[in-house]
């Protein structure tokens, strides 16, 4: 089962939402708001079929939220955050035109 099917993120002016229901397991949802993220992390997938992974950080907890791009409203998530100015653009054109690993904005934090 495609991870889209079970893995859903989505956003308004205030939040961002993530909604699952793994075939395997059970569901779960929760929300965090926009103005609380402090940090954005972007992981390279290992190859063209493994998923990219978003690390977002609040200063509400400790842990991030981590949204794969090839969830459902992934990769419309990350162009939000991009124009949010959260990660920076030029960064995230060099990730799409072939940097490996794992970067984040604010460098350095």
């Amino acid at each position: 089962m495609s991870l889209s099917t079970w893995y859903h993120v989505s956003f308004d002016d205030e939040k961002v939402y993530r909604e699952t229901n793994p075939p395997n397991g059970e569901g779960w949802k929760d929300e965090f708001y926009w103005k609380d993220i402090i940090r954005v992390c972007f992981k390279i997938g290992e190859d063209l079929y493994d998923n990219d992974e978003i690390y977002i950080f609040t200063d509400k907890r400790e842990e991030s939220y981590l949204i794969p791009t090839m969830a459902d409203g992934g990769s419309e998530l990350w162009g939000e955050i991009i124009d949010r100015e959260l990660f920076d653009a030029d960064l995230a054109i060099k990730l799409a035109t072939g940097l490996e690993g794992l970067h984040c904005w604010p460098e350095g934090k």
